[in-house]
């Protein structure tokens, strides 16, 4: 799954989730760290494995249901201990969305098993593919098919539900752009 599809699936199942909890919109900083955990594991695994090879795949250790298992309690205690549960939640959601929506759909429809070995890395060897040499040739080589239709259509809704909340996280990248900047006239938003 490309990025922003990653990125769509965990939104539309975090603004689900906490509607459906709080009766409420998402707050921006849980937002940027379900968009984070949503990222995660590819920002690990492939530069890891196809820039810099020391991984057998790009979806092998921040895949792995081990990693997961150790790495999601310890962000969610991070998160307690920093007096933001939430967004220690939100990190969650985002990581493991992004395992579950790493499983090819041909997998799940020919229920065929053997595409998800990567969540049981190291103790399973992932499934072979062909790997890019890097991460810009992995960009290029992929061409628009009906899963990558799907996933443009996934953007489109989680963008108008993320904007039918309210845009949260938006004042935070505003801000941060002011900084770097120093132009004090792009905020108008407190989100």
């Amino acid at each position: 799954m490309w990025p922003w599809g990653h990125l769509a699936v965990a939104y539309l199942l975090y603004t689900g989730y906490h509607w459906r909890r709080d009766r409420r919109p998402p707050r921006a900083l849980p937002v940027i760290a379900l968009a984070i955990g949503s990222q995660f594991p590819d920002l690990i695994d492939k530069p890891a494995a196809w820039t810099f090879g020391f991984l057998p795949g790009g979806r092998t250790l921040a895949h792995s249901i081990f990693v997961a298992a150790l790495l999601l309690p310890a962000a969610y205690r991070l998160s307690r201990r920093l007096g933001r549960p939430e967004t220690g939640v939100a990190f969650a959601i985002g990581h493991a969305s992004h395992l579950v929506a790493d499983i090819p759909p041909t997998a799940i429809l020919a229920r065929d098993l053997s595409a998800t070995t990567f969540l049981f890395w190291p103790v399973l060897e992932p499934p072979q593919y062909q790997s890019p040499e890097s991460i810009l040739a992995g960009f290029l080589r992929y061409s628009m098919g009906w899963y990558e239709w799907v996933q443009l259509g996934l953007v489109g809704i989680a963008f108008l539900a993320w904007y039918r909340d309210g845009a949260p996280g938006l004042g935070y990248g505003r801000r941060a752009l002011e900084r770097v900047t120093g132009n004090r006239g792009l905020s108008g938003s407190k989100r």
